[in-house]
């Protein structure tokens, strides 16, 4: 598998991502409880005319993963082909405060923060980020991500040791980044509404802006042909305000704001409704 993912790495981005599509509606055929997810979450959105672009899209961001670790980062760079909102990135550091980046599972999250880890500001400076990592569960992939997102990030665990550091990072007035709509564990969260529906959601993003931290989204958009990515970077719409259920709700509006500037991008399968073990009920039921 391994020799099959730095082989693959080596293959042109519309390849890749030909191999991908095909690989998406593959899954989608085959396995039953990823369909019923995918179908189930788009539904609740409104968003099934996006539904057959979405499962394509899905296979696309699983292919283009040896491409985005295993290539150098003069590469990386290249294919980022257009950027919208850098301004808000040179305003956020030029504060001299640490920034906060939340990157949804949407188009290809594992290239933004080597991005922002690889441009200069406009003072030719670059600017340390830190992100939480989980390792995934299959040990020959560990270390190709470790490898592939090491190259220019600082890698924080997912746990108290993590979150010690992101918060270090940001008092230094670095970078720190997390995918927030990922379901986090028991006592990690709290169950606020998601396209309508309770969804168990960490409260970290929100405790980590307390400090005065700058809070921006981002993703990576994926154009069609394999021609690159439009990189997006949008503040906020209203400051954060409210006690913090208030403040974790309103990143979850805004994360659906912004899902939908490109709902076939975002990965439906995901079992976002999920109750972590031994975490409570909703109090709606699911």
């Amino acid at each position: 598998m391994v020799f099959l993912f730095r082989f693959l790495s080596f293959l042109p981005l519309p390849v890749l991502h030909n191999l991908g599509a095909l690989m998406g509606w593959v899954v989608w055929l085959t396995s039953p409880t990823y369909r019923r997810h995918m179908q189930e979450n788009i539904a609740l959105a409104g968003l099934q005319h996006a539904r057959n672009a979405a499962i394509a899209e899905a296979g696309k961001g699983v292919a283009e993963l040896p491409k985005i670790w295993l290539r150098p980062k003069e590469e990386l760079l290249e294919r980022v082909v257009r950027v919208s909102g850098w301004e808000h990135v040179e305003a956020a550091r030029a504060a001299g405060k640490g920034v906060l980046y939340l990157t949804p599972h949407l188009g290809c999250f594992e290239i933004t923060a080597q991005y922002l880890a690889a441009r200069p500001s406009a003072d030719g400076s670059l600017q340390a980020i830190t992100v939480l990592y989980r390792r995934p569960r299959q040990d020959w992939l560990a270390p190709l991500m470790e490898l592939g997102r090491g190259m220019n990030l600082k890698l924080a665990p997912a746990d108290l040791s993590g979150v010690r550091r992101l918060m270090k990072a940001l008092k230094h007035g670095e970078a720190s980044g997390m995918l927030p709509d990922q379901v986090p564990g028991n006592g990690e969260g709290i169950w606020v509404p998601f396209f309508g529906r309770p969804a168990y959601t960490m409260t970290l993003a929100a405790r980590l802006t307390e400090g005065g931290a700058a809070l921006l989204f981002t993703y990576a958009e994926r154009l069609h042909y394999g021609a690159g990515y439009h990189i997006h970077f949008i503040p906020l719409a209203q400051p954060l305000v409210g006690d913090l259920p208030a403040r974790v709700a309103q990143i979850n509006r805004e994360i659906e704001s912004i899902i939908r500037l490109c709902p076939e991008q975002y990965i439906w399968g995901y079992n976002r409704y999920k109750v972590p073990a031994g975490a409570p009920e909703p109090d709606e039921p699911k």
